[in-house]
């Protein structure tokens, strides 16, 4: 897709997420800036939450962000299909996705086997509420499944100085201390910066196919 009058590429991008207490809401809002700093076209959608009333109910944050959030669109497999980069977003959960995206996920098996999925730019994004409470192993558990997309993988790596500030090589990550630690600038700085590498990533890909 190009945009304005230099023709320059302009790549659609998804951020899927699944968030309770709202960190994950946020880190995918920063990551979204990003994107599109970098001249992205962007869609930010959650997934359907799962959790029945009295589980979110007994959480006071929980229901707050619920309460804040339930009128917005949840995703679908047309966003995906849409995308030229798909952006997964949960909290972990034992280390791994939460149910909420992973059931999201597996509403792509149609789409899958059409060979739709195939070929996009992938990237995630996480938050624990423990500094070593599976921020990376969420992250690589996540990836399995690009692999099995036949999707291209884009993480940020250490291209930017601000990675060696925040340590995720994997992907954006924020330790929340039981709600008790904010999202530090940092973590904001690097999130909108890997937003910013899939846009540019992307469009090079892209333009690469277009010249082709």
């Amino acid at each position: 897709m190009t945009s304005g009058d230099d023709d320059v590429t302009t790549p659609k991008i998804a951020i899927i997420y699944y968030s309770s207490t709202g960190t994950m809401h946020a880190l995918a809002q920063e990551y979204a800036a990003g994107a599109e700093e970098a001249g992205a076209e962007v869609r930010v959608h959650r997934v359907a939450e799962l959790a029945p009333p009295e589980a979110i109910a007994a959480n006071e944050a929980w229901q707050r962000h619920h309460d804040a959030v339930r009128d917005e669109p949840t995703a679908t497999v047309d966003d995906v299909l849409w995308a030229d980069a798909v952006v997964f977003g949960s909290p972990t959960r034992f280390g791994n996705i939460s149910s909420q995206l992973k059931q999201f996920i597996d509403t792509l098996g149609g789409a899958w086997a059409q060979g739709q999925l195939a070929d996009k730019v992938y990237s995630g994004l996480t938050s624990t509420a423990t500094a070593h409470g599976g921020r990376e192993s969420t992250l690589l558990a996540l990836y399995n499944t690009v692999h099995h997309f036949g999707g291209i993988l884009v993480t940020p790596g250490y291209t930017d100085p601000i990675q060696f500030a925040t340590g995720t090589p994997y992907g954006p990550s924020h330790a929340d201390g039981q709600g008790a630690i904010p999202i530090s600038d940092d973590t904001k700085a690097a999130t909108r910066y890997a937003g910013r590498r899939i846009t540019t990533v992307t469009r090079q890909l892209l333009d690469g196919r277009a010249a082709a």
